[in-house]
């Protein structure tokens, strides 16, 4: 699903790095992302001028989130609560993060992440926190990490489309790695 990319693509250098103590995912998504029927309170009117937390406390996909992050060496419950904004597409997710051990600076946190994805096409690490606006319509996962020094925490931004690296482009990208095609046969960045 799209949360779960966007989360695990932005903690995944921590979890790997072993230095993640507790994560707080603050999830903001437009209604095509929302997980709910045509029917219900999706329609763009309906959101419109308006903010809703949901799902709280037990989103469907935090299971998935939490059993990957272990996989990669963070076996840590995590805080995700997504809200519904009124945008057509697109989701941003806030991560809070408080290491394990005691702290990273901001160059460091970011040459972790630069090698993380230094190989892969569908992921840009940034410096400025990234807008949902810039993948619109791409596979592309863009992410920005923080340091902040008063609290010691890593604030990290991760930013898709949730239609397309949520779902449509990702799923063409998996199918080429399953099928050892290019990774980005029919697939622009």
């Amino acid at each position: 699903g799209c949360f779960p990319t966007a989360a695990i693509l932005g903690l995944t250098p921590l979890a790997c790095a072993g230095v993640i103590a507790d994560v707080v995912i603050d999830a903001k998504t437009g209604v095509s992302g929302a997980g709910r029927g045509a029917t219900d309170t999706t329609h763009f009117v309906s959101v419109t001028e308006n903010m809703n937390a949901y799902s709280v406390p037990r989103h469907r996909h935090i299971p998935e989130i939490e059993q990957e992050l272990a996989g990669l060496g963070a076996d840590r419950a995590i805080t995700f609560t997504p809200h519904l904004i009124p945008l057509d597409q697109g989701e941003l997710l806030t991560c809070y993060v408080t290491l394990s051990d005691g702290g990273l600076g901001h160059d460091e946190a970011r040459a972790i992440y630069l090698e993380a994805y230094a190989d892969e096409p569908f992921v840009e690490v940034v410096s400025a926190p990234p807008g949902v606006r810039a993948v619109r319509e791409t596979n592309l996962c863009r992410i920005s990490v923080h340091a902040d020094e008063r609290t010691g925490r890593l604030i990290v931004f991760s930013v898709l489309d949730n239609l397309w690296k949520g779902t449509s482009s990702q799923a063409i990208q998996n199918l080429n790695l399953m099928f050892g095609r290019p990774e980005g046969e029919g697939l622009s960045t």
